[in-house]
């Protein structure tokens, strides 16, 4: 027994020492839960909730939320909300998938240790290219927004028209962004021709996400 369980051991180490192990575990299980234990989000738009708590492993030396975790959270959440909506699947069918392109976060206050809060997820809209979200984090202690962050979910081997189409059995027109995500669509279009000239590209040869 002591055999088995010494090179066991020494597995699980590696694992969490070489690989970001919980991020690992935590995104397939978030998207099967979303599968097979929650009922189907037939509106795309609708905006989904995903529970979580501040643990230690979660602090920086300020004794709150790490900036990054945020971003791991929202990630985790948004896996969970694409896969509960349909649109993970109708990737998976059409043989695309998507990638993060861009994000952007805005940090109003503090989450400390220990406490409960929920990243509420939506689908703000899409254009020829991407998915565009939104991932609110809001303290279950007072209801208060922590923290606001956008995200462009570029869609690769198809459009997102076609995915919207597959899902609705029909052509649907997308919603009109809001004001300010479209300054936002805006600056990462200027930063993309700025950063294709920068190294000798025209704006046919090697667009960004």
């Amino acid at each position: 027994m002591l055999q088995l369980l010494v090179p066991l051991l020494g597995l699980a180490l590696a694992y969490f020492a070489l690989l970001d192990g919980w991020y690992l575990l935590r995104v397939p299980c978030a998207v099967l839960r979303a599968r097979l234990l929650q009922p189907r989000v037939r509106d795309l738009l609708a905006e989904q909730r995903y529970a979580g708590r501040v643990l230690p492993s979660d602090l920086d030396l300020l004794l709150h939320m790490n900036n990054a975790r945020y971003l791991r959270e929202a990630d985790v959440a948004r896996a969970a909300h694409l896969a509960r909506c349909g649109v993970l699947g109708a990737l998976r069918t059409l043989g695309a998938r998507a990638v993060l392109a861009a994000s952007c976060a805005r940090y109003r206050r503090s989450l400390r240790l220990l406490e409960p809060f929920e990243v509420r997820t939506r689908l703000l809209g899409w254009d020829d290219r991407a998915f565009y979200l939104e991932a609110r984090f809001v303290s279950l202690r007072d209801g208060f927004l922590c923290a606001l962050l956008r995200s462009r979910q570029h869609v690769l081997g198809t459009s997102p028209e076609r995915v919207v189409q597959h899902l609705c059995k029909r052509r649907v027109e997308p919603p009109e962004l809001p004001e300010d995500l479209q300054h936002w669509v805006a600056y990462n279009e200027a930063s993309s021709r700025l950063l294709r000239a920068e190294s000798g590209l025209g704006d046919e040869v090697g667009k960004d996400q």
